[in-house]
């Protein structure tokens, strides 16, 4: 893995404005206000480097369901979650409420093991970035090479496999309309198309105008009916918080119920307990970093992250001696995140390609690895103003057959364990991957428990064969929508 200084397209800004990314000049605190988009240089990857990071991802996947369901059972507390948020979520991931993505953040350089630093599991962004305009950056400068990018054909993969356990209803695309509005509508938008693509019908709305008919005893949107099936860009933990959460049901129960994607359990999967859950089922496991909740305990460097925080926000560390982040001196604290709790997790410094220090954005959809979004800063921890480098991968593109066959195959199947319950835990976790150009990886001691998505044969009489690879075009920017009834006038 390498960082190479390379020479923008000339109109690189039109053509990324172009295809969905209207926010790509948002100024990022690293270069003294340079865009968030940068071509100025980009990441080469070796076929080896990625096939080991798809293995850690799916690993991770796993992995994280099952420290899940131990979060669920309430042995490590609420998780700053308010009463009642334990069980609609633990009723939910029992139930195998339908999940579309996430993405982990890694810190790796390509030697050793890769490191979890958390996942990204509920409302992740950047995915336009790691899908589209990466893609079109490397049919512009590197016909010949490959990139780790599959993210839009499995999109809208993944929304055919789960259309026949959807209502017959269209289903809402929601965001919420705040500051950052712009980078979560491109998000959603981008989402939507990719249910289109599927044969789902479709249409838009901001959360803020989506409400609870206490007559009816359902959730609604403004101009729309019923909300049968919602695709929501808004945090769980906030949702379950607000008037209308209680109302939340973990598992559909009539015609007038809701299903929920991304899924009420993927509030245990984006806190940062998660990773203090990790550590506690998994001791020892090579990608994960030592973590707890009640404080640094025997950690000499630390990093102190907010329960429910998202984008650096409210982290504060201590590295050899000295504070870092929000707690460091003349520093202000984040006034949102914190008063829930911190997950101290031990400091792992991000590797430094002349002073530029990335995060991996390994990303998951329907449980399998995807592809990769790269964000870069030059601070000690990563934060809103880091920017994205494309990446490529030193090796020739596979032929289309090569590439339809690797989205029609299944996941590495993994043998079952007894779940992990608060007076049960697994025993020592299956062995990471080795590395690339390493010596191999032991034996593994015991497989990691597996959660595995309930399937049955699908009625695809409206949707076609759902294990077709799709044979689509990449998105090329938000199209319009003439028979949306709510685009346009909310």
């Amino acid at each position: 893995m390498r960082r190479t200084v390379i020479d923008p397209r000339p109109n690189w800004r039109d053509r990324v404005s172009s295809q969905g990314l209207v926010f790509y000049d948002a100024p990022s605190g690293a270069g003294g206000g340079s865009p968030y988009w940068n071509e100025d240089a980009c990441y080469r990857l070796t076929s080896a480097e990625v096939d080991y990071l798809e293995t850690v991802t799916e690993q991770l996947h796993q992995m994280c369901v099952e420290a899940g369901r131990f979060l669920a059972s309430g042995a490590m507390g609420s998780l700053g979650l308010p009463p009642g948020a334990l069980e609609i979520a633990r009723a939910s991931l029992e139930a195998d409420a339908p999940s579309l993505y996430g993405r982990f953040d890694l810190a790796w350089d390509g030697r050793g093991h890769a490191k979890l630093l958390e996942y990204n599991a509920d409302t992740p962004t950047g995915l336009l970035e790691a899908s589209v305009i990466q893609w079109y950056w490397l049919q512009d400068t590197h016909p010949d090479l490959d990139q780790w990018n599959s993210l839009h054909e499995r999109l809208v993969q993944a929304w055919r496999d789960v259309a026949w356990r959807l209502p017959q209803a269209p289903v809402v695309f929601a965001h919420h309309p705040g500051s950052a509005g712009a980078e979560e509508e491109m998000t959603v938008t981008y989402l939507r198309d990719t249910a289109d693509q599927a044969g789902l019908r479709t249409v838009s709305l901001p959360i803020d105008q989506i409400g609870y008919d206490e007559a009816r005893r359902c959730f609604v949107g403004e101009g729309t009916d019923v909300l049968r099936t919602c695709f929501k860009l808004y945090p769980w933990e906030d949702m379950l918080a607000e008037t209308f959460g209680r109302y939340v049901e973990p598992v559909p129960s009539g015609s007038r119920s809701t299903t929920w994607i991304e899924p009420p359990w993927k509030v245990l999967l984006s806190n940062k307990a998660l990773l203090a859950a990790l550590w506690q089922v998994y001791p020892g496991h090579e990608c994960l970093l030592p973590a707890y909740l009640d404080g640094p305990r025997d950690l000499v460097d630390w990093v102190a992250k907010p329960l429910h925080g998202r984008e650096g926000e409210g982290i504060h560390a201590q590295v050899g001696g000295r504070a870092l982040g929000a707690g460091a001196p003349g520093l202000p604290p984040s006034s949102r995140y914190g008063a829930e709790g911190y997950c101290y997790q031990q400091w792992f410094p991000l590797p430094s390609f002349e002073g530029h220090r990335p995060v991996l954005g390994c990303w998951v959809v329907d449980g399998r690895a995807a592809g990769l979004g790269i964000r870069e800063g030059t601070q000690d921890i990563t934060d809103h103003l880091a920017r994205f480098v494309p990446h490529l991968i030193e090796a020739p593109r596979p032929d289309e057959a090569t590439q339809a066959a690797w989205l029609t195959e299944p996941a590495t199947p993994i043998p079952s364990r007894e779940r992990p319950t608060p007076t049960s835990l697994p025993g020592p976790p299956r062995a990471a991957p080795a590395p690339p150009e390493s010596a191999p990886a032991k034996e593994p001691a015991s497989p990691v428990p597996t959660w595995r998505p309930f399937r049955v044969e699908p009625d695809t009489g409206d949707y076609g064969d759902p294990t077709a690879a799709p044979d689509l075009p990449r998105w090329d920017g938000p199209q319009d929508y003439p028979n949306d009834p709510t685009r346009g006038i909310f």
